[in-house]
Formats: structure tokens, C-alpha cells, sequence
């Protein structure tokens, strides 16, 4: 038998990449060199200080092995804040900052270097790292996640190349020191599975910014967004990215395509505005994604009265560079304007920044806003629809409220009779009929209102849950999962989250149904319905100790809970009621099984 000239042993593996390497040596190749050795001459001292060492060097990366993970976590901070301190000292068109990848596991040890998929895997997670920063894997935050003062923001799971398991990813945000934004970080990340692919061209319309001292027009910075979005979504030629998930990325610093690549989108429209004594300044940008060139930008300026005239001619001309197959008649159709007074516009703008915030006080003042508005044109559709939404809010939080559907479909059918080209009154009848347990009738309205609005991830996550309620939980998962990719960041992605879990539910994919209610209980850890199904997805996978743990969680926070708010979910079989009620009392002990 032949000698073994090998040993394995458990290591955490530090993956360090420096960021615009080839960048520098286009522009100097000597001084990019030297940087570069400076640098990882810092790199050297501070893991050589912190118990660890560094192997197997290769152009502009190094990777490093400790013993602890800890103090690898340690190291990785220190040479990272000399890094940005020496940065500090040259031109920022010379800097070169650096990110760290940890990840702890079994390694390969054979003379001075190290193999193995958790090598491997330490130099996939450093790509998510953000500039100066620093990412770790699962298995490393486990070791040190009680052992420092570090705050994590949570990632996610990813596919990583060559990698055969999924792997969670953390964010550290150095010792008392808090994390950027998770879409912030997400830039990155979700660019893995976001990539911009062929077919129609998908563009995302950011937030504008309000440049001006006077911040009682911020509202309008995002209103004027708002109003490109839903002129864009209406057409049939392009693709446009929800609202709720553009709107996620008001940050200057990520940079288009990071943006782009983040939410799948080939072009990105943004833009700014200022106020002078009484005109407004508006500044809009379309650029493309995939290369961060510029397409198209203009300024425009308006008295504060002509808003409407400015959206319309911004609207139109991005509209005419990305499709120019669409005829003049069809622009106008697009990007009509209403007849609301400014009045009436700037009211159901403000109506809707509070709708966003989703606490009782906000909902509340929300509704004020829209009366406000109605009572100024109750022939408005962007009002009708606002009241529409917000009595289906409402219904829903109460289990499906009559008089509130009642309300729903009234302001609905309203808004429909003043623009029938519009989705979201369709969908809104659809999701009414959802509530009234008449699912074959939502399919019918959702299907119409996704005919207008190929886009809206609304009416894609409703007719999910219409096929979930009639029984067909396979037709249902490919529209929750169409609602994912076209709102990766809705704010009210927990309730999509939640139809899916269900869908694998009842299929009996309870591995997937558990990863599922865990990302929906991240964004909302008050739902109730995604720790339900997840406390009954354990049991019936196995899993009973952790799901009794999960019943435990989920009784301290609903103690009021009665399954007869289970049992009002419309579905056309009270059999899946009742078997969603026996995998949840598997963890009380009593088996109740379902037909």
C-alpha cells in the first residue's frame, strides 16, 4: 500500500482578493506591483500576529490558514483597517482595497499548502464580501458568533461554483460596529442568480433624489420614479423591476452595475430634482447595466404646476430608446396623465409613503390621505386604486372582512370604468375573489390583469395562490416563484414566501418548505402562518425535536392563537385545512392526521 503523503486536519481558511488590480496595472503597471506587495506585506504581518500564516500566493490573491477561527477573524479586521488607512495616503484613482473570505472545515495539508472544498469555498464567499469587508461562511459564524462583539447581516444561501451544497453567507461588520444595508450587500449576492439574460429587455427605475435643502418634496423625488414605473409597465416591450424592490437601492456608492446585476435588470433609469423659489428641477439618467455606459441623461425644468407635462415627456423618450417599434399613439396611451389636480396627486404620494411603513399609526394616516384625495376627484384612478388596496389590506388582517371585499371591488370596478388599460384594478377583483373562496374567478381577473402588466409581481404571486387554493400546489409554485424574481426585495415578500412554503407543503417537500418559511420569517418574524407550516413541515420530515422547539416559539408569540384562523383559509378541500392542522399538532403530541 502506498504511503500517504498527506494529512487532514480542521482549519479556517482566510481567502483575500485585491479589488481593481487589473484596473491599476492598465494605468501603471510598476506602481500596482508595488502597492500590491505593500499591502500584502501588511496582510503577512497581521495573521503571522494573530497565530496564523499565508500559502499559496497567486497574482493579486493570498490565502491564509488559522488554527481559530477567532483570531482569523481578528486578523482579517486589523490588516484590513491598515489597508483603507494606507489607502487613505494616495489618490483614489491609485487605491486598492481588498476583500476577505472565512470559512472553517476539514482541509487537506500536504507540504506548505492546503486543498479541499472548504479552500474552495472561502475563496467563493470573499466575491461577496464588499470593498474593505469582510464574509464568512455558516460554519465560521457558528464558532464566533457569541465570542465577539461582530454584527453579521445575513445573506442568504447560495450555489457556489464547483461547490455541491449550498452556502449560507454572513456579512461581518467589524467589533461594535454595525453592517450596511442587506440590499446594499445584496448588490452583489443576488447578482449571482439575478444575471440579466435575453428576451425582453428589463429596466429598473430607482428612487430620484430630492438634492434640495427643502425636504417637504421628498415624497415627489420618489413619486416622479413611481410614475415612470407604472408608464413603463403598462407597455408589452419591456420587463420593469417592482417598485418595492428598486426602491431598495438608494445608495450612490453601489454603482449601476452592481445595481443591474442585483435585480436582473439590463437598463437602469435614475435620476434627481431640486426646487427653485417655485419650478423644479428635474435631472434623469438611462444607463446600461451590463457595461455602466451612459444612454441616454437630460435635464428638465418645469414651474412646480407643469409635473405632470415633465413625467410624460421623461417618460416618452425612455420609452422611444428602448423600443422604437413602439408608434407615437402608443407612448401617449402609456404615459396619459390622469386629470388629478397637483393637489390630489401630491395626497395619494403621501398616502402611499405612509402605506409603506405598515404600523396601525401609518395605515391610519394613509387612509386620511386617500379620502383627502377622493374627496378632491373621486374620478381619479390612481385614487380609486389606492382606497382598493388599502380596504384589501385591511381584509386581509382581519380574515377576509366582508364589508372591507365589498369595498375593494367597488373602488375597483370604479377605477376600471376611468382606465380599463390598467392591472392593478384586475388584479385587485382577483385577490377579492380569493377572499370570498371563488379562486377559479380570481384566476380569471389575475390572467387579465398579467395580460396588461406582464410585470406585476402582484397579480403573479395572486393566480399562485388561487392554483394553491384549488388543490394544485405544482401549477401554483412557478407564479410564486415569477413574483420572486420580479420583486426580489417587496416588502411584502414575506406573505409570497409564505404560499410557497405552503405549495411545498403539500407536496411534501418539507426541506424546501422549511428553507422557504425560514426566508419568510426573516423579513417578518411575526408571521404567524410561515411558523406554523414550518412547525408542522419539521414534524412530518422528522425533525420533531427542533419542531417542538419551533411550537414552543410559536406559542410565546401567538398566545392567543386559535387553528380556526387556519381553518378560514379558502381552500376548495377543507382536506388541506385539515392536513395543515395535523403537521402542526404532531408537535402537541396529538396526531391529527388528514385525509
Amino acid at each position: 500500500m502506498a504511503e500517504r503523503r498527506y494529512t487532514r486536519q480542521l482549519a479556517t481558511i482566510v481567502s483575500i482578493d485585491a479589488v481593481g488590480f487589473s484596473r491599476l496595472m492598465g494605468l501603471d503597471d510598476e506602481a500596482a506591483v508595488t502597492a500590491f506587495e505593500e499591502r500584502r506585506t501588511l496582510i503577512a504581518e497581521s495573521c503571522e500576529a494573530y497565530g496564523g500564516r499565508t500559502f499559496g500566493a497567486a497574482g493579486d490573491s493570498i490565502m491564509a490558514e488559522f488554527g481559530n477561527p477567532i483570531e482569523a477573524l481578528r486578523a482579517a479586521f486589523d490588516f484590513q483597517e491598515k489597508i483603507a488607512a494606507l489607502n487613505q495616503t494616495v489618490g483614489e484613482n491609485m487605491r486598492m482595497p481588498f476583500r476577505v473570505g472565512l470559512n472553517t472545515g476539514d482541509v487537506i495539508v500536504r507540504d506548505e499548502s492546503l486543498y479541499g472544498d472548504d479552500v474552495n469555498i472561502a475563496a467563493r464567499i470573499q466575491e461577496f464580501a464588499p470593498q474593505d469587508g469582510v464574509a464568512v461562511s455558516e460554519t465560521t459564524w457558528h464558532h464566533v458568533k457569541d465570542k465577539t462583539a461582530t454584527q453579521f447581516t445575513d445573506l442568504g444561501e447560495f450555489t457556489l461554483k464547483n461547490i455541491a451544497l449550498p452556502v449560507r453567507v454572513l456579512v461581518a461588520g467589524g467589533e461594535g460596529r454595525a453592517t450596511t444595508s442587506r440590499p446594499a450587500m445584496l448588490a452583489q449576492a443576488v447578482g449571482k442568480q439575478n444575471t440579466p439574460s435575453g428576451g425582453l429587455p428589463t429596466i429598473a427605475v430607482l428612487p430620484f433624489r430630492n438634492d434640495g435643502s427643502e425636504h417637504d418634496i421628498d415624497y415627489m423625488a420618489d413619486a416622479i420614479a413611481e410614475d415612470i414605473i407604472h408608464g413603463l409597465s403598462n407597455t408589452r416591450s419591456v420587463s420593469v423591476i417592482a417598485k418595492s424592490s428598486s426602491f431598495q437601492f438608494r445608495d450612490d456608492a453601489l454603482g449601476t452595475r452592481a445595481v443591474g446585476m442585483a435585480l436582473g435588470a439590463r437598463y437602469i433609469v435614475s435620476g434627481n430634482l431640486m426646487r427653485h423659489d417655485s419650478r423644479i428641477r428635474v435631472n434623469a439618467v438611462l444607463a446600461d447595466a451590463s457595461n455602466g455606459r451612459l444612454v441616454w441623461s437630460r435635464r428638465f425644468e418645469r414651474p412646480l404646476s407643469d409635473i405632470f407635462d415633465l413625467q410624460d415627456e421623461l417618460g416618452g423618450e425612455i420609452v422611444s430608446i428602448l423600443e422604437k417599434e413602439v408608434d407615437r399613439v402608443e407612448q401617449v396611451r402609456t404615459f396619459q396623465v390622469p386629470w388629478e389636480s397637483l393637489e390630489t396627486w401630491q395626497l395619494v404620494r403621501r398616502g402611499r409613503w405612509h402605506m409603506q411603513r405598515r404600523t396601525r399609526e401609518d395605515t391610519a394616516l394613509a387612509l386620511e390621505f386617500f379620502q383627502k384625495a377622493y374627496q378632491e376627484d373621486p374620478n381619479s384612478s390612481a385614487v380609486l386604486n389606492e382606497l382598493a388596496w388599502w380596504y384589501f389590506w385591511r381584509a386581509w388582517l382581519r380574515s377576509g372582512d366582508s364589508s372591507d371585499l365589498d369595498k375593494v371591488e367597488d373602488y375597483a370596478r370604479k377605477a376600471l370604468l376611468m382606465d380599463s388599460q390598467d392591472a392593478r384594478p384586475h388584479a385587485y377583483l382577483g385577490v377579492a375573489e380569493i377572499m370570498r373562496a371563488r379562486p377559479k374567478a380570481a384566476l380569471e381577473h389575475l390572467g387579465e390583469a398579467l395580460h396588461i402588466n406582464p410585470s406585476f409581481a402582484f397579480a403573479h404571486s395572486g393566480i399562485g395562490s388561487a392554483h394553491l387554493l384549488l388543490g394544485e400546489a405544482q401549477a401554483a409554485i412557478p407564479f410564486l416563484l415569477d413574483a420572486e424574481r420580479l420583486s426580489p426585495f417587496d416588502i411584502y415578500r414575506f406573505h409570497n414566501l409564505g404560499e410557497l412554503t405552503a405549495a411545498h407543503c403539500f407536496i411534501n417537500d418539507w426541506d424546501t418548505a422549511i428553507a422557504i418559511a425560514d426566508r419568510s420569517l426573516s423579513l417578518s418574524p411575526g408571521y404567524f402562518y410561515s411558523r406554523y407550516l414550518k412547525v408542522g413541515a419539521l414534524m412530518r420530515s422528522g425533525r420533531t425535536e427542533e419542531g417542538r422547539q419551533e411550537f414552543a416559539i410559536f406559542q410565546a408569540r401567538h398566545p392567543e392563537f386559535s387553528n380556526q384562523r387556519i381553518e378560514w383559509i379558502p381552500y376548495a378541500h377543507k382536506s388541506a385545512n385539515a392536513f395543515i392542522i395535523a403537521s402542526f399538532e404532531l408537535a402537541r403530541g396529538t396526531d391529527l392526521k388528514g385525509p
